[in-house]
């Protein structure tokens, strides 16, 4: 009953120049990610109100990628903005999402057993112990997908999740200094309009 959620949202997604001027100013949709590691299944994804981390991903990203490609046009780092209606929201950040959790990774984890295959697993990449690579996760939230197609219930049109990231702010904190909230969005009609990330007006306060 509550799961659509009726307020907009700012969201940020980190991305390369190139990128940006093609959905800016070419009106080009951005693309749905469909690695088996993403963190909330296939989607767009945006950091929620969270611009500097959209920022750091791309330059992250082109970073990587540069070096990778040194014989290529270098990729240079941008941040596209978005107004987003979260519209039939799986929010993980909601306590009721644990159940759903639950019933999803049991169908998969009984489907694995019948095939006499081993579930998929979140990972860690050198140096990080994030679990950055969450194929286990994915997997069962596509499976939630998948269990509401079969049983005709409403397709979920968005994912929203809070993830306790990175080191701690200050010595003995419990709070992280990455963490985060992230936006999966299923639907392309929730993105109402994208825009470009303006700098403050040093001259007037902050609203």
């Amino acid at each position: 009953m509550y799961s659509n959620l009726p307020n907009l949202v700012l969201g940020f997604h980190g991305c390369d120049l190139d990128t940006y001027k093609n959905v800016l100013y070419k009106h080009n949709k951005l693309r749905a990610s469909h690695n088996s590691y993403d963190w909330l299944g296939s989607g767009i994804y945006f950091w929620e109100n969270s611009l500097d981390r959209a920022e750091e991903w791309a330059a992250s990203y082109c970073s990587r990628y540069n070096k990778k490609h040194p014989d290529e046009k270098p990729k240079e780092p941008a941040a596209i903005g978005a107004v987003i209606s979260l519209g039939h929201c799986l929010d993980l950040a909601d306590y009721g999402s644990a159940s759903i959790l639950k019933t999803g990774y049991e169908i998969l984890k009984f489907e694995f057993s019948l095939l006499g295959k081993s579930l998929p697993v979140n990972r860690d990449i050198a140096g990080n112990k994030d679990f950055l690579l969450r194929e286990l996760d994915c997997a069962v939230i596509e499976r939630i997908h998948q269990y509401n197609r079969e049983n005709d219930e409403r397709p979920y049109d968005s994912i929203r999740g809070v993830f306790i990231e990175g080191n701690p702010v200050y010595e003995n904190s419990g709070i992280m200094e990455k963490t985060h909230t992230q936006l999966c969005i299923i639907n392309p009609n929730c993105i109402k309009g994208y825009f470009s990330p303006m700098l403050p007006d040093s001259e007037w306060n902050m609203v």
